[in-house]
């Protein structure tokens, strides 16, 4: 997934909001590592 962090953090938390979902389960919708999900998100 390409994008602004700040767009890519957003992204991320609606969709862990939106269907109360983990990490783990974020990354794997998204294709990428669980590492990079909570990267952006921290950050």
């Amino acid at each position: 997934m390409k994008g602004l962090p700040e767009e890519r953090a957003i992204t991320f938390a609606h969709y862990i909001i939106e269907h109360h979902t983990t990490v783990r389960a974020t990354a794997k919708e998204f294709h990428i590592s669980k590492s990079t999900v909570h990267m952006v998100i921290v950050k």
